[in-house]
């Protein structure tokens, strides 16, 4: 076998045994939480806020928690939005893809991107403390916003990449502006690449802890005004492993399954809206 057979057969097996690792972990971690967290699963759970003493044990369920969180993604992933692409529509619109306006932009999103989450949050609670607020679900959502913001960013930029430069000539060249050229042919080519950025950010999002701590509080009422503190899946999985009662930890873990099963299908939906819209990319 000669040098270069060998040392393709080399990298090959690396690549077989870092996607078994990656592949094993998965179903490792899908596996725990199911068997632990299946049993205390009920319907009583995912719809009933926490009782009294729900935390050591008694009646009620994580309704509030469930609800904090989706109202908080979904609120944190528009407001995202709102940044994130009119960014990148000016940085492949306005901009030379290789200007270093634009090589700038990009690395100091890359560096955002790998910021941690509790530098967020520390970030948003010194602004509260600042402005004179409390906790709050709107501080959770500007908060969780600011985290996912380069997550989108980077994601709808890598995808309006793949678009070919030719159609950007031949739009200028039928005289559209680059207005119309953004809003009418850019956009519905990305438009696969946006929505799975959108439910990738806003599934980051719902599943962060560190990032709604201090900002977003938590309370055992339904989230019912921007103002007041919202409870969150991460965080009511976090208090409940916490606790030294053994029913409540399993609890736990079925609220664990709850979150790991919404993001689940946040991820196949993104799989599906992507094939759905793919057939209207030139190629």
């Amino acid at each position: 076998m000669d040098k270069r057979h060998l040392e393709e057969n080399v990298f090959k097996t690396l690549m077989v045994a870092a996607t078994l690792i990656t592949v094993s972990a998965l179903g490792f971690i899908m596996f725990t939480v199911f068997i632990k967290g299946l049993p205390a699963l009920s319907l009583d759970m995912i719809t009933k806020t926490p009782q009294g003493g729900y935390y050591i044990g008694k009646e009620g369920g994580i309704l509030n928690a469930i609800l904090g969180s989706i109202e908080i993604g979904i609120g944190a992933t528009a407001l995202a939005l709102a940044v994130s692409l009119p960014v990148v529509f000016y940085l492949h619109i306005y901009r030379k893809k290789r200007s270093i306006f634009s090589k700038a932009v990009r690395f100091f999103l890359d560096v955002l991107w790998g910021v941690p989450s509790i530098v967020y949050g520390a970030f948003g609670f010194t602004a509260m403390m600042f402005l004179g607020l409390r906790a709050s679900l709107a501080a959770g959502i500007f908060t969780v916003a600011l985290l996912i913001m380069p997550i989108m960013a980077r994601s709808i930029d890598e995808a309006m990449r793949m678009i070919p430069f030719e159609l950007n000539e031949s739009c200028l060249a039928l005289g559209s502006t680059r207005w119309e050229m953004a809003t009418r042919v850019i956009s519905r080519q990305a438009l696969p690449g946006i929505l799975t950025a959108v439910l990738i950010s806003f599934g980051r999002g719902i599943g962060d802890a560190a990032s709604v701590l201090f900002t977003a509080g938590f309370t055992d009422s339904l989230p019912s005004s921007l103002f007041k503190p919202a409870a969150t899946l991460p965080l009511a999985i976090f208090f409940q492993l916490g606790t030294p009662f053994p029913e409540v930890r399993q609890r736990g873990y079925a609220s664990a399954l709850v979150l790991t099963v919404l993001i689940l299908v946040i991820s196949i939906l993104a799989r599906l809206l992507s094939k759905k819209f793919v057939r209207n990319i030139v190629k």
